[in-house]
């Protein structure tokens, strides 16, 4: 459907039930229909760690802009494309979010029975065997780790020479890591009745670092972003939040600068031709919105509405992040960057600058709490990075209730379409149960549904209001406009 207008809170209610803009143009996937399903997601800002690759590309962005290092690494092509570090990380955060559900206590009789079993295996102690008890000892940490039961635990042995390693087995470790290993095993036999309670404060002897316990905190995403550069720094990166109107002067005075970089992201990164690259097309696609800018005193200081984050850098611009800052959350829309700078991965650092930028929305409008990322497609890796940002939660499309992406994923892995809410009574509640109070806008007049339908006489323009009823829900259906001409 096309929005000539709409306030930020009734898109909020669309979003949440499955729909996305381009431009005024609104839309929403037939779920059950379409090759590819597209499930709504959305991150969890405030419970949100950044992982192990999120924090090297915050880092080697501060190096960049400290020293005016350039990494070799990884260069994305598409906007928060992950890499292949990333993908693992999502899977091992999966199995970690299992921990709540596995009985600790079965857990830890089970490691105490593999310990003693691994005794005996020392006993008749061979270099075969020795390696075997290595790679088992590190496979049971990471069960425990992950919360698997412990029963599933199975030994591996070590390739021969000449055969290729079974890369879905641990790797091979240090000599180092391999002596903290025995220690541990150690101190765990010393304590059997410990636990894993036992097995984790008796890994490092508190009393021999009790400075380095206060240097081991994980540092903030702000932290990691904010951290001071030197007086002398090579580089200076600042981000502006500018509404998307012609009638604000710094949108007005950036227009032609920000045009010139669409222009040149999507010939480069999407191989556009230039006739498809025109003002025209990038002012429908991402300069004009529907939503209303509303400045309400208990929202956010820069007020709801449709803007772009620009990134300039030592006085230019390259990276533009469109969002549509909403009651509940930060909606991203799209990012266009120069591809001079791919080497940064400003895909994942908008992103987590995006998520930052969520958190400090917060501070002063507490019930925006949520990073919405667009659409999910399990099936597609240029769509499936968005489930590496954790915690995050996918849309049912059926009740249209929110759902972690944990419990999605195994249904996901068998099947493109699901409804993942798992109570087969659930029905959606916002669904349209009176769809004579829905306001129709006819011959320049406002009017209910009810009254509208007794002036028509085709069959078919019933079945199409009552489409749009079910599509939008009874709440939106009473406050927006549906044109009939």
């Amino acid at each position: 459907m096309w929005a000539h207008s709409m306030t930020v809170q009734d898109y909020q209610d669309l979003i949440d039930r499955g729909w996305r803009r381009s431009g005024k143009y609104m839309y929403k996937p037939v779920m059950n229909q379409t090759c590819c399903p597209q499930y709504t997601i959305r991150c969890q800002p405030l419970q949100f760690q950044p992982s192990k690759s999120h924090k090297k590309v915050l880092k080697k962005m501060l190096k960049f802009l400290a020293k005016g290092e350039i990494s070799k690494g990884h260069c994305e092509d598409e906007p928060m494309e992950p890499t292949v570090e990333d993908a693992v990380a999502g899977d091992f955060a999966l199995i970690t979010k299992l921990d709540a559900q596995c009985d600790l206590r079965t857990l830890s009789g089970d490691f105490r029975e593999s310990l003693e079993s691994e005794e005996k295996k020392k006993i008749k102690s061979s270099k075969k065997e020795e390696s075997n008890e290595l790679i088992q000892s590190q496979d049971i940490e990471e069960k425990l780790g992950s919360g698997e039961p412990s029963h599933s635990v199975k030994v591996h042995t070590v390739p021969k020479p000449g055969k290729g390693a079974d890369l879905s087995k641990p790797p091979c470790r240090k000599a180092k890591e391999i002596r903290k290993e025995r220690r541990r095993l150690k101190l765990m036999q010393q304590n059997p009745a410990g636990g894993l309670e036992g097995f984790q404060a008796q890994c490092e002897p508190p009393a021999l670092f009790p400075a380095k316990a206060k240097s081991n905190q994980p540092k903030s995403l702000e932290d990691l972003i904010f951290e001071s550069l030197p007086e002398n720094a090579s580089h200076k990166l600042e981000v502006r939040l500018v509404p998307v109107s012609f009638e604000d002067p710094e949108f007005k005075s950036s227009f032609n600068q920000s045009f010139s970089l669409y222009v040149k992201y999507q010939m480069a990164i999407h191989q556009d031709p230039p006739d498809e690259c025109g003002k025209t097309e990038f002012t429908r696609f991402l300069c004009n919105s529907p939503l209303e800018a509303e400045n309400p005193p208990n929202g956010p200081d820069c007020g709801y509405g449709s803007f772009h984050q620009q990134y300039w850098l030592d006085g230019k611009i390259i990276a533009v992040g469109v969002i549509d800052i909403l009651p509940y959350c930060v909606s991203s829309v799209y990012l266009y960057y120069d591809p001079d700078y791919s080497f940064l991965s400003l895909g994942v650092y908008s992103a987590l600058r995006e998520i930052a930028f969520t958190r400090q929305l917060h501070e002063k409008t507490p019930q925006l709490s949520y990073y919405y990322m667009g659409f999910y497609i399990h099936s597609c890796p240029k769509m499936k990075y968005k489930g590496q940002y954790r915690p995050s939660d996918l849309l049912c499309p059926e009740t249209y209730v929110w759902v972690p992406i944990e419990q999605c994923l195994p249904s996901l892995e068998n099947f493109k379409y699901c409804r993942f809410n798992q109570d087969p009574e659930a029905v959606d509640e916002g669904r349209c149960k009176d769809p004579d109070r829905l306001q129709v806008f006819y011959r320049k007049a406002v009017m209910p549904y009810g009254v509208y339908k007794k002036q028509q006489r085709d069959p078919s323009e019933e079945a199409a209001v009552l489409q749009y009823a079910g599509l939008v829900g009874q709440a939106c259906s009473e406050r927006m406009l549906l044109f009939r001409s």
